[in-house]
C-alpha cells in the first residue's frame, strides 16, 4: 500500500510529497521535531510529546500549526490513511516559507509535515545481547534541550559509532562527563541499584521515555539520580543501557573496549524494558481522544 504524507494541510502521497525549495526548515534548519512511537495500535506518550514539541516551538518563538487537539485528530488520520499499528509517527513544523534572510520573516505561516513508516516490533535479540556503545565528543550546541531539527553533530556520531560496529554514540562534554546519546538519552546502575542519568537542563533533550523510566522504576522501588556521570564510573557500571522511543530500554553490554560487568544484559535493565513494554500495553488505543 502506497504511504500517505501530511503537508500543510493536505494529504499526499509520500512519494509526490514536498516543502518549498525556501522553507526555512530545509534553509537554516529553523524548526522542530518530535516522533511518536505507535504499537500495537497506541500513539505512546502521546500528550507529552506535543507538549514538548509546543515548548521546543516556543523557545524558537515559532507559533503552533493548529490547536493541540486538531494536531491529534491529524495524527490518527495520519496513521489510519497509513494503516500503520506498530511505527513511527514524524511531525516537523519550521518557521515556514520565505525569501532567504537570517532574521526572522515577517507574516508567515509556519509549516508542518506529517508521515508514518511501519517498523518491526522491538527485536528481541537487543534485548537478551545488549548493544555496543562508542564514546565521542558532544560538539553540538548549547541547546540540546529543543528538539530542533539542526541534527547534523548527532548524525556525525551516529556514523561513527555505525563505523566501529557500535550501535550507539554516547556524548561527552569537555569534563568527561557522558551527556546523552546521539538519538537516546545515557543510563548507568550502580551496584547498589541506582539508577543514574545527565539531569535535564540546556545540555540534553528531556527524553518522554526517560520521564516514563523514572516514573516507572520508582513504580518498581528503585532509586533514579538525575547527576553527571563520568565515562570511567560508566565503564565499572553494574549495568547501563540506553533509552528512547523507538529503542525503549536498550540494554547496553559494552562501552568503547570495555565490558560491562560480564557482558550480559542487567536484570534491572531487563525488568525496567519489561515494565515499560507494559506500560505501552497499558496505553489508549489510537481510537481514543482521551487526555
Amino acid at each position: 500500500m502506497p504511504r500517505i504524507a501530511y503537508v500543510n494541510g493536505a494529504y499526499i502521497p509520500h512519494r509526490y510529497a514536498s516543502v518549498h525549495i525556501e522553507d526555512r526548515g530545509y534553509q537554516f534548519s529553523d524548526g522542530a521535531y518530535e516522533v511518536v512511537n505507535t504499537y500495537r495500535g497506541r500513539l505512546i506518550d502521546e500528550l507529552r510529546h506535543l507538549q514538548r514539541l509546543d515548548r521546543s516551538l516556543s523557545e524558537l518563538s515559532i507559533a503552533s500549526p493548529m490547536a493541540q487537539q486538531a494536531m491529534r485528530l491529524v495524527m490518527r488520520e495520519v496513521v489510519r490513511r497509513n494503516r500503520m499499528t506498530t511505527g513511527l509517527l514524524y511531525i516537523q513544523v519550521t518557521r515556514g516559507v520565505a525569501p532567504r534572510d537570517h532574521k526572522f520573516p515577517r507574516s508567515i505561516k509556519p509549516a508542518m509535515v506529517m508521515t508514518a513508516r511501519s517498523i518491526p516490533e522491538f527485536p528481541q535479540e537487543m534485548v537478551d545481547d545488549g548493544v555496543k556503545i562508542l564514546t565521542i565528543a558532544d560538539i553540538r550546541w548549547a541547546r540540546c534541550d529543543i528538539k530542533s531539527v539542526a541534527l547534523l553533530p548527532n548524525i556525525l556520531a551516529k556514523q561513527a559509532a555505525a563505523e566501529t560496529g557500535a550501535y550507539e554514540a554516547w556524548l561527552v562534554d569537555e569534563c568527561d562527563y557522558v551527556t546523552e546519546g546521539s538519538s537516546s538519552n545515557a543510563w548507568i546502575v550502580t551496584v547498589d541499584n541506582i539508577l543514574v542519568t545527565q539531569p535535564t537542563g540546556r545540555r540534553i533533550l528531556a527524553g518522554i521515555t526517560r520521564q516514563a523510566i523514572i516514573s516507572l522504576a520508582g513504580e518498581l522501588g528503585y532509586t533514579v539520580e538525575e547527576r553527571p556521570f563520568t565515562v570511567t564510573e560508566a565503564y565499572q557500571a553494574k549495568e547501563a543501557f540506553m533509552s528512547n522511543s523507538s529503542h525503549f530500554v536498550t540494554p547496553v553490554t559494552q562501552i568503547d573496549d570495555a565490558v560491562i560487568a560480564n557482558g550480559k544484559p542487567g536484570n534491572l535493565t531487563i525488568e525496567l524494558h519489561q515494565r515499560y513494554v507494559r506500560f505501552m500495553e497499558e496505553s489508549a488505543p489510537i481510537d481514543s481522544l482521551m487526555g
